[in-house]
């Protein structure tokens, strides 16, 4: 069978960790990663017998600003469930989330598809609900394999957003996700650095087959892979005449595959019934009194009538909240140099470094030192990038730096006009007779070479611009 035989059909259900000082149904710090397991504890999170819930307010506030910033209707009335289950970190054999009336139905996510194209992905629902503890395996040969249980977790306020299954393809999930993310950012509902503030589980299908749940997926590079995964694996299994299997399987980071977990449950396995310690939620009125700040798309938008900035670049720079925020502190030197070096180049080298954007923030002041450098032509756009790493190499944890300035300085990177240069171009041609010779047959980049070995012999001091055109001037074009 071709590929074209195959339809692929995901939908995502997206968990988020409300950032409140306090658990869903208790009291408890939902600080939960600060100290040591099984201490932020009570008897309403241990479910213990006669412990009583008192609902979190400010969870149900976050919930509806992200119903409302994700276009979705708000019902009269919401309903806390009981969801029957059991496993080792649910210490009452049963979650309290919401059923068939959850919080918020409907909405939708804009994101593009995978030509570029607009595409609107719709949603279902959106539900609070509380997490389970956290499962801890130990393990070694003296001791065997083990498992511990904290429930510090237990009990931290969850908001679940469920798509309708119309993405198609794993970069489309990730895309999905980033926007998802960046919206939540800016909302201020969660704190995405924070280890597990967001696990997806997603269902997957090809057109005319089971569908396949992969479950707590922990990261968006992972929900891509496992999806790559899954896909390659039902569709080879089809075509050598298998049938895919109605299944929950679990994703193994480390080694970017999916095996699979159990048979997958339906509706009726978690008997819900409604939760009797908790009332019907009326909360509909609240909405209108909810005020959003500017999210990622008015902020695109702005960026791009404001700045006069390339959409790649308003895209880039308004997916994170704090890299906007960085970029609009430096855009006064210049809007759109600052924005090519803040998408393309600064960006870079932190992924390269594994280095937070936070490192940098701090040193506003130095980068913009840095634009105006380039911007005012005192050095190349390659001395530049030079600088720069060495000014992010410089960065210490006392908050010290080396200025811009003074990199340039010590390294002797001030740029040189093109005629002090002549005699390099010069030498460099005379030995490439044959880079000559293609340029004159037509051979496009032929060039290209010789421009880089100028740049080379002038340490990045030289223009390519001006080399260029002194080669053309040598050469009588």
């Amino acid at each position: 069978m071709a590929d074209e035989d195959f339809t692929v059909i995901i939908g995502l259900e997206v968990h988020c960790q409300l950032d409140t000082a306090s658990k869903l149904f208790c009291g408890c710090s939902a600080d939960f990663r600060a100290d040591a397991p099984n201490t932020h504890v009570c008897p309403v999170c241990l479910g213990l017998p006669g412990a009583m819930p008192v609902l979190n307010k400010k969870a149900i506030e976050y919930a509806l600003k992200v119903g409302k910033a994700l276009n979705c209707r708000i019902p009269e009335e919401g309903e806390f469930c009981r969801k029957n289950y059991f496993y080792p970190d649910l210490v009452k054999a049963y979650q309290i989330t919401m059923g068939d009336n959850p919080l918020a139905l409907g909405g939708y996510i804009e994101i593009e598809d995978d030509a570029g194209n607009p595409k609107v992905v719709n949603l279902t629902r959106i539900h609070v609900e509380e997490d389970p503890g956290r499962l801890v395996h130990m393990g070694n040969k003296e001791r065997g394999h083990y498992t511990l249980v904290d429930y510090n977790r237990s009990g931290i306020p969850l908001i679940e957003m469920v798509t309708e299954p119309e993405l198609s393809s794993p970069k489309e999930a990730r895309r999905l996700l980033n926007k998802l993310r960046a919206t939540l950012e800016y909302l201020d509902v969660f704190d995405p650095e924070k280890e597990g503030s967001i696990r997806v589980d997603a269902n997957i299908s090809i057109k005319g087959h089971e569908r396949v749940e992969i479950k707590n997926i922990s990261s968006y590079k992972g929900v891509e892979k496992a999806l790559t995964f899954e896909i390659t694996r039902q569709k080879n299994l089809i075509r050598r005449g298998g049938t895919i299997s109605r299944e929950t399987r679990h994703f193994q980071e480390g080694k970017g595959t999916t095996t699979s977990a159990r048979s997958k449950e339906v509706a009726n396995d978690y008997r819900y019934f409604p939760e009797p310690d908790l009332p019907v939620i009326r909360v509909s009125d609240w909405v209108e009194k909810i005020a959003l700040p500017e999210l990622p798309d008015a902020r695109r938008d702005r960026f791009m009538s404001q700045y006069g900035i390339a959409v790649n670049h308003a895209r880039t720079l308004t997916g994170d909240l704090h890299l906007a925020e960085f970029y609009e502190l430096v855009a006064p030197v210049g809007a759109q140099i600052t924005a090519s070096w803040v998408a393309d180049i600064l960006i870079g080298e932190l992924n390269y470094r594994d280095m937070p954007l936070s490192k940098v923030t701090s040193h506003a002041d130095q980068f913009k030192e840095l634009v105006i450098l380039v911007r005012d032509k005192t050095i190349t756009d390659k001395a530049g990038v030079d600088v720069l790493r060495v000014w992010l190499d410089s960065l210490n944890a006392d908050g010290s730096a080396e200025s811009p300035a003074g990199i340039v300085a010590r390294l002797g990177l001030i740029r040189e006009a093109g005629e002090s240069f002549r005699g390099i171009v010069e030498k460099i041609l005379a030995a490439n007779p044959q880079a000559i010779a293609d340029h004159k047959a037509g051979k496009k980049g032929a060039l290209n070479f010789i421009v880089g070995q100028v740049m080379k012999e002038t340490k990045g001091k030289s223009d390519p611009r001006e080399i260029h055109a002194m080669i053309a001037e040598i050469l009588g074009e």
